[in-house]
């Protein structure tokens, strides 16, 4: 594998890595209000898609830093 494809991949699986920690914690801390109760599919659903925003926008932004600051 190019060394530019391992280094793009590694550092969008980081960056997405970081982003599905702290959307989990943003989520669990009460960061928004919930609609639903607890235990239900629309909670399950909504924590998903907020762990995915925040997962690929960090991505994103880390693997665009590091483009910029680390590739040759």
């Amino acid at each position: 594998m190019p060394r530019m494809i391992r280094f793009m991949l590694i550092r969008l699986a980081t960056g997405f890595a970081i982003g599905c920690a702290v959307g989990f914690f943003a989520f669990q801390s009460g960061f928004l209000p919930s609609g639903s109760a607890a235990g239900t599919i629309e909670n399950y659903i909504a924590q998903g898609l907020f762990i995915y925003l925040f997962a690929s926008t960090i991505g994103m932004g880390y693997l665009a830093t590091a483009l910029l600051l680390e590739a040759e």
